[in-house]
């Protein structure tokens, strides 16, 4: 699978053994990581996405995605869907970035990119959700076109559909 670009991003597809180097921590496979990467959400993703390829095979495309660069190639981020989307052709979407290049624009052009790369795949919806505290990712979402559908009081869910 090759890697989207934007416009000033790489979001790269992580394979299986790129996502176990990224659990385990391992900087010295050829890995170029800017400092605070991988953080906790970073492993998550990873660890999701590994999670599933053992239970029902690699899902990439919609799998997991390394943040990039395109000016340095530093990894900076990621963000991924959950699963492959499901029977009503819908998928869930997570991102995060470490702190040093946040307030750049760099993750919502990254999720713009893969909202483009979902709708082109015939996915018919794209959800995520957020913590009433975590007003950078509300405004994030919302610069990426989603729209605030729901709210239980502790979290915020947005949401972007296409027809059919």
């Amino acid at each position: 699978m090759t890697d989207l670009v934007t416009e000033r991003l790489l979001l790269h597809p992580l394979s299986p053994p790129e996502a176990v180097r990224l659990v385990m921590g391992d900087r010295t496979s050829g890995s170029h990581w800017a400092p605070g990467y991988p953080d906790e959400g970073d492993v998550s993703g990873a660890t999701r996405f590994l999670t599933t390829c053992e239970a029902v095979g690699d899902p990439r495309p919609f799998g997991t995605y390394e943040i990039r660069v395109r000016e340095t190639g530093l990894a900076v981020g990621g963000v991924d869907f959950h699963g492959p989307p499901d029977g009503t052709g819908a998928v869930t979407i997570g991102y995060g970035l470490v702190p040093a290049v946040r307030g750049k624009g760099y993750a919502s052009e990254a999720l713009r990119g893969l909202l483009l790369f979902a709708r082109e795949s015939g996915v018919t919806s794209v959800r995520g959700d957020t913590g009433h505290d975590n007003v950078g990712s509300q405004r994030v979402m919302a610069a990426a076109g989603m729209r605030l559908v729901a709210d239980d009081g502790r979290l915020k869910f947005y949401e972007i559909a296409w027809p059919g």
